[in-house]
């Protein structure tokens, strides 16, 4: 009786399409999940780097976001060179504590190339940042990420006590109107997604018992995180936003 060796076409074939079918499977679940490590880690580095840029500049100069009194210039070449010295401005703390730093003024000035040429950098998708963040005025870090914050910012320090932070973007806190200290990250810079953070379950607020909770996945776990500036610190301004930088993973 004679030996057979190796495997026919057909065998080949098939093995070939069941590793295919697998691939076609788990690959996309694998880019998803090495995406969502990148987002929250970058996410949380950029918080803990604008909490030191906060405290850094209340040691060395005196004062932090609640303490800034004028709103960073409309010249992009000024604000860009203002010193915490001479000014109290977003602009002043954050060009005295950042390095590797660029300010382009509004985040409209920023570009990214697409497949149509130059265009400007745009949010894909938002949940709690409000329409006019096309305004807002933007640093991009030496890591790409994109820091924006409102133009009339300055004096950020919401009320002391149990205070709704999600409020904040949609006018009063506790009687105060604080929307001019809110801001998002884009952990990912210009490139896409560029899609607001969201729930995959609860509500996406901040407050006790909203339950939020933000899966692992390309759909929930995006790359911009709504923030607000208050005092020495930046806080999550959204449920999935807190839940992002509390949690590990998920």
């Amino acid at each position: 009786m004679s030996k057979r060796f190796g495997f026919t076409l057909a065998e080949v074939l098939i093995t070939l399409g069941v590793i295919g079918i697998v691939a076609a499977m788990t690959v996309p679940v694998l880019i998803s999940n090495t995406n969502g490590a990148k987002f929250r880690n970058q996410y949380k580095k950029t918080v803990s780097t604008l909490n030191q840029a906060a405290l850094l500049s209340k040691a060395n100069f005196g004062y932090d976001f609640a303490a800034t009194e004028k709103t960073c210039p409309e010249d992009v070449a000024e604000a860009a060179n203002q010193h915490p010295e001479e000014h109290m401005t977003f602009c002043s703390i954050l060009n005295g504590t950042l390095s590797g730093m660029t300010y382009y003024g509004k985040v409209t000035n920023i570009k990214r190339h697409s497949k149509d040429g130059e265009v400007e950098y745009r949010l894909e998708s938002r949940d709690t940042i409000p329409d006019n963040y096309t305004n807002y005025l933007a640093y991009a870090l030496n890591d790409g990420v994109i820091i924006a914050f409102h133009p009339d910012a300055k004096a950020c320090e919401l009320p002391m006590g149990r205070r709704p932070v999600q409020a904040v973007f949609s006018g009063e806190v506790d009687g105060a109107n604080m929307s001019h200290c809110v801001g998002f990250i884009d952990v990912n810079g210009v490139s896409l997604p560029n899609r607001e953070v969201s729930c995959s379950r609860g509500e996406n607020k901040v407050e006790f018992g909203a339950g939020c909770v933000v899966e692992n996945n390309a759909n929930r776990l995006l790359d911009v995180y709504p923030i607000v500036f208050n005092g020495a610190s930046v806080e999550p301004a959204s449920g999935a936003a807190k839940f992002v930088l509390d949690t590990e993973k998920i």
